[in-house]
């Protein structure tokens, strides 16, 4: 019972300070990216606006959070044509308040990379 005492408080003491939860914000943004490309196949004359609404659904859900923290999200929509994609981010800052995640999603025709910075305000 101490154990699950301890678990409890870390959560709670987690939100209340707002620092980053990358598995939360992970499932926020695969939200966010199926409810725009979900279910449709790839379009180059649509990848604009995808892109920006993935961009715009997910910084809005960040923001509704409520956490202390500046967002920059960035989207990446490619056509599965059996090229390679590669990504890497790199960040100088304070690893006990600020973080990143990235998510990979992928259907049948394109894959979708958004990588999430939070910096603690």
């Amino acid at each position: 019972m101490l154990m699950l005492t301890h678990l409890v408080f870390f959560f709670f003491k987690t939100i209340l300070q707002g620092n980053f939860n990358s598995d939360e914000i992970s499932i926020l943004v695969k939200e966010c990216i199926e409810g725009v490309i979900g279910g449709t196949d790839y379009n180059q004359n649509k990848i604009n606006q995808w892109t920006a609404s993935i961009v715009e659904h997910s910084l809005t859900h960040l923001v509704k959070l409520g956490r202390p923290f500046k967002y920059i999200v960035n989207c990446s929509v490619m056509q599965k044509s059996g090229a390679g994609l590669h990504t890497a981010n790199s960040c100088y800052w304070d690893t006990t308040t600020d973080g990143s995640c990235t998510v990979r999603w992928e259907n049948r025709t394109m894959y979708c990379v958004v990588s999430v910075f939070a910096v603690a305000m």
